[in-house]
């Protein structure tokens, strides 16, 4: 399905001011009311499409969801349709797989879902609610009920401990005993990207690159005159202004000749002014549509007498694509984020790479679920995280960084901190909306 598809107004009657933010042309942004359509369409392909297949993955024949208002689950937002801002009193959502691999989609909710859920019960007495759950899931017998506890994956552990208490108190004896951890669902659930999302999700990163662009430009910066911390609220401001929400507080910084960057750090450059000959870095991201975006991008500050950036600088970010190329052609399905780490350390090395590697999965999270590839701290295996399995169909933040000796610089490292997006299809790793191999020149 085509981005622009997505993009199309979900009436005909809508008004035309309603389809797209005011100001947000160049990026064909749609407006609140125009994400809904799209956003509950793939929706509802997930649970019809994908969601069988998953449960029948994880060997569940019952997926139950429970979470209270101001206590939600963190899956409850992938799968009820919008508009929803929260689970209203007590939300009870229930999957139950036939013998044909069907899904049944039931809400046992006071105020009903409609679709793509059949209401079980509807009501306002609390007790009759937890009572309709018990006999709602004792008349399909499942053998094994996935519920969403996990050690490992705080994603997967939504379900509170007295809500727990209050479940095994509705089931009928013996069933307690088939309440098993549906943390395998949960993790495949959130990082599998549908055909729909893989085709939008190019579009959504492309608003984070073309942020980023206006950002590092004189649209923006005055040598001399802006901060970074100008520059970084320029950003939050500017998704803002969109219509996009930032999921974390941008960050800006510098490196400059004179002053090193502390050894370890995924991060150097004090805050301050922007100055001729800086090198600069941020890390920016948003979501949208559902899916989320983590990218970091770098700059260069031309001094009065530079038509360029300097010789030592081009080569340093071909230093780090040349680190991406090893990280990614690390990619295999079935290897583990800890195998694709130590690979990617090996590759590093015999490439003469000063590298260190920090990637995550992304998707209805920043930090989603899925291998973990090494950590900015810790450049060994990640216990837990770390040993989960490459899978097809999802999407990574292509994070680290490379440290080079700069010769205009008289030998002082400069790290180069590049985070692209990207999807796994299974064969390659394909950039969502292309990588920086270019600096941004600020003149």
């Amino acid at each position: 399905m085509a981005a622009a598809a997505l993009a199309a107004p979900s009436s005909s009657q809508e008004p035309a001011q309603g389809r797209r933010i005011d100001g947000a042309t160049d990026y064909a942004i749609l407006s609140p009311r125009a994400r809904v359509e799209p956003e509950n369409r793939i929706l509802t392909e997930r649970l019809e499409q994908l969601l069988p297949r998953l449960m029948t993955e994880a060997g569940l024949d019952m997926w139950v969801v429970v979470n209270r208002e101001y206590a939600e689950d963190p899956v409850y937002f992938t799968l009820v349709p919008q508009p929803s801002f929260a689970a209203r009193r007590t939300t009870m959502l229930v999957f139950s797989r036939a013998a044909d691999g069907t899904v049944e989609r039931l809400a046992v909710n006071r105020y009903p879902l409609g679709g793509p859920y059949e209401s079980a019960w509807s009501g306002g007495d609390l007790d009759a609610q937890w009572k309709a759950l018990g006999a709602l899931i004792a008349s399909r017998n499942p053998k094994r009920i996935g519920i969403n506890v996990s050690r490992t994956w705080p994603a997967a552990d939504g379900l509170t401990h007295a809500l727990h208490d209050r479940l095994v108190e509705v089931l009928p004896p013996g069933y307690a005993d088939r309440l098993v951890s549906a943390e395998a669902l949960v993790i495949r659930w959130i990082e599998t990207r549908t055909p729909p999302e893989q085709a939008l999700y190019p579009h959504v990163d492309s608003i984070t690159r073309g942020v980023i662009a206006e950002a590092f430009s004189g649209r923006v910066i005055t040598p001399g005159v802006t901060t970074t911390d100008d520059v970084a609220w320029y950003i939050r401001e500017r998704f803002e202004s969109l219509g996009l929400r930032p999921w974390f507080m941008p960050t800006v910084d510098r490196q400059r000749a004179g002053e090193p960057c502390p050894v370890g750090g995924a991060h150097c450059g004090d805050e301050g002014r922007i100055e001729p000959g800086d090198v600069l870095h941020t890390d920016v991201g948003f979501c949208y549509l559902k899916l989320c975006t983590d990218t970091q991008e770098m700059a260069y500050v031309l001094k009065a007498d530079e038509v360029a950036v300097p010789v030592g600088l081009k080569a340093a970010l071909a230093n780090g694509n040349r680190w991406q190329d090893i990280l990614t052609g690390s990619f295999k399905e079935g290897r583990t984020g800890n195998e694709i780490l130590a690979a990617t350390i090996r590759g590093c090395a015999s490439a003469g790479l000063n590298c260190s590697t920090y990637s995550h999965p992304l998707g209805f999270f920043g930090h989603s679920l899925g291998p973990t590839i090494g950590m900015w701290d810790n450049q060994g295996p990640t216990l837990g995280t770390g040993d989960y399995p490459l899978h097809r169909d999802t999407v990574y933040a292509i994070e680290g960084n490379v440290s080079v000796a700069l010769p205009e610089w008289g030998g002082q490292r400069v790290q180069i901190m590049l985070e692209q997006d990207a999807l796994f299809d299974g064969q390659a790793v394909l950039y969502l909306a292309g990588r920086q191999t270019e600096w941004h020149l600020i003149r």
